[in-house]
């Protein structure tokens, strides 16, 4: 049974930071974190794998950053200079060796003065 433990949501001003963490279970090669706006489809925000490739959505590059610590099977999101527009829920999302995805329980992430 995979297990991730998401947190380090909350409310955050414009321009504020937050960090996200996720704790897996076990070591999954490819880690990330994708996000779902109201009334919007999830979409990818970033993913790193475990060689430190990572990849970004456009509308985060320059203020968001993911790193993982394979020793504690565990990714974080780094965001900063945080805009209204990145109010949505964040889900930590990992892709085993086989190719299976598996999704956490997501983390509120609300951005408003």
């Amino acid at each position: 049974q995979v297990q991730l433990v998401e947190s380090g949501g909350g409310l955050v001003q414009p321009g504020g930071s937050l960090r996200l963490s996720c704790a897996a279970s076990g070591f999954f090669p490819y880690m990330g974190w994708y996000r779902q706006a109201p009334e919007k489809e999830r979409e990818l925000v970033a993913t790193v794998s475990n060689g430190g490739w990572s990849n970004y959505a456009e509308s985060v590059k320059g203020r968001f950053t993911i790193a993982r610590d394979n020793a504690k099977n565990t990714v974080y999101l780094q965001m900063s200079s945080l805009k209204p527009e990145d109010t949505a829920v964040y889900y930590c999302n990992v892709r085993s060796i086989n190719n299976n995805n598996y999704w956490g329980q997501g983390t509120q992430v609300t951005v408003s003065s």
